[in-house]
């Protein structure tokens, strides 16, 4: 199982020698999140300071951005990377599609599908005789001077991943891009019941091996030294449940365990700003459910014990009341490798 780290400077100034890091520490890739921060410039500083793990955004909002622009900066950075760079994107939720980015909300997992093709035809043409002629409900492409072409790339094009919470996106995965990205509000069991089972019928849809489609990331994961140090980092996860579990796009996985109503009461708790309050509807059966706890020299087989042979790769950045050892890091990334 591969094992990607996600990177947390803040600063730009300290991706390179952080991704660096990650790379001596045996990842085998890092990614960047569109949260405070924009996805794609870290990984340009991450591309100059590594050598062979993969760079990934986990994941980019795709509609503030055209698909243009997108296969710009995809092309750059897997040329900059000489072939290591993952686009990994997202739909985001309706309010701040609308309301954080000005941008029209419709139908979201048609158009991601519609946003995938034309980034792949878009790369086709730069690759081919420099024709354009995408023609979708909600993208049209036909359009491309020889001055802003970049030509063919000595790369394949990038893989393309997208961030999948319910069925209909995860069909999308299953129809079109290369891998799901799942988000941290996740489950063994959902994704046996839901995700899985929806990337198969996607895939058989348009006759492709479901295999194609890789499933990356494994919700939760508290770790540390002694049974005292993982009790001392359930506060902060009940509170990071609580809060994606407040949102009703995230329903599904909820009503896969039966904490619908949970969820509508964090949902209103929400609109009252009592965002303080609301970790404590974080029971420990929701935190058992969402959350995979262990001891370092445990969280490894815990881990593969409920996702094993579920997932093609682990999202793991171990967050911990004091730095985790790098030998003992080591060992457990080893550990991810060998078994998955």
């Amino acid at each position: 199982m591969r094992v990607q780290y996600h990177l947390a400077s803040k600063n730009l100034s300290g991706v390179a020698a952080e991704a660096s890091w990650a790379e001596s520490m045996g990842y085998d890739g890092v990614s960047a999140s569109e949260t405070s921060h924009d996805p794609f410039l870290p990984l340009a500083l991450a591309a100059t300071a590594t050598s062979h793990i993969s760079l990934e955004t986990r994941v980019a909002i795709a509609f503030p951005r055209s698909p243009m622009v997108v296969a710009h900066t995809a092309r750059d950075l897997q040329d900059l990377s000489r072939g290591r760079f993952r686009l990994g994107l997202g739909t985001q939720v309706k309010g701040h599609i609308e309301r954080r980015f000005s941008t029209k909300w419709e139908s979201p997992g048609p158009k991601l599908r519609e946003y995938v093709e034309s980034l792949r035809q878009i790369w086709d043409c730069w690759n081919g005789d420099g024709s354009l002629d995408y023609q979708g409900k909600f993208y049209q492409f036909s359009l491309m001077s020889p001055f802003f072409n970049p030509g063919p790339s000595a790369f394949p094009d990038p893989a393309i991943y997208n961030g999948a919470v319910n069925a209909y996106n995860s069909r999308v995965a299953g129809e079109v891009t290369d891998g799901l990205m799942l988000h941290s509000l996740t489950s063994d069991k959902y994704v046996r019941e839901v995700i899985k089972p929806n990337v198969i019928k996607g895939a058989e849809r348009v006759g492709r091996d479901p295999s194609q489609a890789k499933i990356c990331g494994g919700g939760f994961i508290i770790t540390g030294p002694n049974r005292s140090s993982i009790r001392d980092m359930e506060a902060e996860v009940r509170r990071r449940i609580s809060f994606y579990a407040s949102t009703r796009t995230y329903f599904p996985a909820l009503e896969c365990h039966g904490f619908t109503e949970v969820g509508q009461r964090l949902h209103e708790m929400s609109l009252n700003g009592r965002w303080a309050e609301m970790a404590e509807l974080v029971s420990d059966e929701m935190l058992d459910a969402f959350c995979v706890r262990g001891e370092y020299d445990e969280i490894a087989d815990k881990f593969l014990e409920r996702y094993g042979g579920l997932l093609d790769e682990v999202s793991f950045s171990p967050h911990t009341v004091e730095p985790i050892e790098e030998p003992q890091l080591k060992k457990i990334i080893r550990r991810f490798q060998e078994v998955g």
